[in-house]
């Protein structure tokens, strides 16, 4: 790693941010060919992801971390001195390399998506700023600056979320995404401070090895984990949490596929990854992990089963995996949480690319309205079925290694948490493939004459295609895992091959089977009635349509009785009164003051001499006397 200047390691954040910069200040006049203001983003991401690749092969091949101390940012006196650095190891090496390329196969698809928009440059300058944030979160070495791009990314999902700010729904679900992120953000804050308090820095490094050395307690290490987890809760969007993801829908769907892949959901993921080495010392922390991991998974897993909207169902379908992601990182360590994250960067952003097609070529999401879309949009229909096959599991798709991954290590540790991880993985197969069914089989239900989308749009789907494919082999021969932990590497064919010898692998594949032939079973063959189903199951079925009324509990109770509460309306007389009042009797002091000062400015030359020399005369005096 040595051999690599230290200012190619800044470009790869730094190009995105100077893209967003070009984007908002100069190539913003040239608004007849917005055309070019996509390029501009696509050449910065595209050079940073080539960086990203350079710096994993080196990784790779030196399996040496890299420490760039930066410069002073922020010093106050001996107390503060945070400096601006960057650190790449493993870990980074490997986000990046997801962060790029699915920002850079998104931006590509968005110029066919997004054609004929009239933002088109606020929409590829918000996602310049939100890929440099992400990139920036990753190569932190210190938890403010680290907080500082949490933040950013925070702004631009807001940004991007309700890009169509005019539609009312997607106003709302920005404020929505805003507000429920800023709970668990309050909680990453709050550690922070203790962790500060507590150690005096702010160095990711330096408090990884205070904690290995036992120079902070451990009640401190449980509540700062705890609260770095609440921060990871909202953004990864982890039960109780989760409810801004589902309406983020409303952004456009290339943004969807960004967000629920390579950038938002993936912040929390990584943050807990980043400060592994802190959790570790926690057990308490670790299990709390591993249990939101499990009901977030099973709880968002069931809520999809009923959903008509197929970015609804993939919305649920990634908090279900995020919580795979955390039940790995709680139960096994950050390598089988990470390679999750790895793998599902690929296959969730093709799916999403892939409804966005749909999208595109239909005019609706509701899959009640479609059905035969195979043979008319063969492309969309061979991607989608491979991100379908990769997200349920089955082999040798590359979601079947990282989900095999978390479940082992369920099996080794919390057998019940093993289980709901199973019925998980059913649930995933099933409604996964009720999707498809519905989707592209049957009788053709749209109004319009479907079309398939353009090469434009193609092309990023092929390539996620193959990575759905082939990803999860990058740790058939213990690649991955090497690079995250101590591992010993075996061949491709064992890897690839060699994971079949394993009962578990044969019990994840029968139980994905089992869920993809009910799907077969009720929506392609109809030999189960769905409604009758329904019918049946009554009680459930109304929950999970209801997403078990969270969202009506914490916006027409909580929300609205706290908002009519006197408690609220007492501070909000307290803010009325003292704070607006001090503020502007502030203001009209000024201004009373404005007017007797202003008076002296009357513009006689004469006045001003005057008052010059009995200003003279007065100095002259007073020198005098301090004789």
């Amino acid at each position: 790693m040595s051999n690599i200047p230290e200012i190619l390691i800044w470009l790869i954040p730094g190009l995105p941010l100077v893209s967003f910069g070009l984007l908002l200040l100069v190539v913003r006049l040239f608004r007849n060919r917005s055309v070019w203001n996509g390029y501009v983003a696509i050449m910065a991401t595209a050079a940073s992801f080539c960086l990203s690749i350079w710096v994993l092969f080196n990784i790779i091949k030196s399996s040496e971390i890299l420490l760039i101390p930066g410069f002073d940012w922020l010093t106050l006196g001996n107390v503060i001195n945070v400096k601006i650095g960057l650190i790449v190891d493993p870990l980074t090496a490997i986000m990046l390399v997801v962060v790029t390329s699915v920002s850079l196969l998104v931006q590509i698809y968005s110029l066919g998506y997004m054609h004929g928009s009239k933002s088109f440059n606020r929409y590829y300058a918000f996602i310049s700023l939100f890929t440099m944030a992400m990139l920036g979160l990753v190569m932190a070495d210190n938890l403010l600056v680290m907080f500082m791009c949490w933040e950013i990314v925070g702004f631009c999902s807001y940004q991007l979320i309700g890009f169509w700010f005019h539609r009312q729904p997607a106003a709302r679900a920005a404020r929505k995404a805003f507000f429920i992120t800023r709970i668990g953000d309050f909680g990453f804050l709050a550690a922070i401070i203790l962790i500060f308090s507590s150690t005096g820095t702010l160095n990711v490094m330096e408090i990884h090895s205070m904690a290995a050395a036992g120079l902070v307690s451990g009640t401190i290490i449980t509540w700062a984990t705890l609260g770095i987890f609440m921060g990871a809760m909202g953004k990864s969007s982890q039960f109780p949490l989760h409810t801004w993801l589902p309406d983020a829908m409303e952004g456009p769907t290339p943004v969807s596929a960004l967000i629920h892949a390579a950038t938002m959901v993936a912040a929390g993921v990584f943050l807990v990854a980043r400060m592994y080495p802190l959790f570790e010392h926690s057990q308490t922390t670790l299990a709390t992990v591993a249990i939101i991991g499990g009901i977030t998974a099973l709880f968002a897993g069931t809520i999809a089963l009923v959903m008509n909207d197929i970015k609804k169902v993939l919305a649920y379908s990634t908090i279900s995996q995020l919580g795979y992601m955390m039940l790995g990182l709680g139960l096994g360590g950050v390598a089988v949480g990470i390679f999750h994250l790895f793998t599902h960067a690929f296959f969730k952003a093709l799916l999403f690319m892939g409804a966005g097609s749909i999208n595109h070529s239909t005019g609706t999401f509701d899959m009640r309205k479609m059905g035969g879309l195979a043979r008319l949009m063969p492309w969309t229909f061979a991607t989608f079925i491979i991100g379908s096959l990769s997200l349920a599991g089955i082999w040798p798709m590359a979601g079947f290694f990282s989900k095999e991954e978390i479940l082992a290590s369920a099996m080794a540790n919390q057998p019940v948490l093993f289980v709901l991880a199973l019925a998980t993985a059913f649930m995933t197969a099933f409604y996964m493939f009720r999707v498809v069914f519905m989707t592209f089989t049957g009788r053709c239900k749209s109004p319009v004459k479907p079309h398939e989308s353009g090469r434009i749009m193609v092309i990023p789907m092929v390539v996620l295609a193959v990575l759905a494919i082939c990803a999860g082999w990058f740790n058939a021969t213990g690649g991955f895992s090497g690079l995250l932990v101590s591992d010993k590497a075996h061949g491709w064919l064992y890897g690839i091959f060699g994971i079949l010898s394993h009962p578990l692998a044969w019990i994840s594949l029968l139980v994905a089977s089992g869920g993809i032939l009910l799907a077969w079973a009720m929506y392609y063959k109809r030999w189960i009635s769905p409604l009758k189903v329904s019918s049946r199951f009554w009680a459930p079925y109304v929950i999970f349509s209801h997403k078990y009324w969270i969202d009506e509990l914490y916006e027409k109770y909580i929300g609205q009785k706290l908002l009519n509460s006197g408690l609220f309306n007492l501070f909000n007389r307290f803010d009325s009164i003292v704070i607006d009042g001090v503020v502007n009797d502030i203001a009209n002091l000024n201004l009373s003051s404005g007017k007797i000062i202003r008076r002296v400015q009357s513009g006689n030359l004469q006045l001003y001499a005057l008052f010059f020399l009995l200003g003279v005369a007065v100095i002259s005096i007073l020198a005098m006397l301090a004789r």
